[in-house]
């Protein structure tokens, strides 16, 4: 979480450990869940620190691989994961039908 000095919130990063994560060999996969940075927060290191200790709490569960995910059209975002090292492994469309 990134604090401003105010106390209130500009960034925040929520992760979790799946079973799954595409692109990944391992069973057990600490995802990015959640990841935002305030836009005038950006590019001052705050979004990497983030990354950095999921990627740490991750080790600690004993996990190998981290992985994330963002919508198609999110340039920023594909744009950070290529900055800390993620690689893009693959591009999905999502669908649904309400049944009511």
């Amino acid at each position: 979480m990134i604090e401003r000095p105010n106390g209130k919130l500009g960034g925040f990063l929520e992760a979790s450990v799946r079973n799954y994560a595409e692109g990944c060999t391992t069973s057990r996969v600490g995802y990015i869940e959640g990841w935002y940075v305030d836009s005038d927060l950006r590019r001052q290191g705050w979004g990497k620190a983030l990354v950095l200790a999921a990627e740490n709490w991750a080790k600690q569960q004993g996990i190998e691989e981290m992985a994330s995910d963002c919508e198609l059209d999110n340039g920023v975002s594909l744009q950070a994961h290529l900055a800390l090292g993620y690689v893009e492994v693959e591009r999905i469309i999502c669908f649904r039908k309400g049944l009511t």
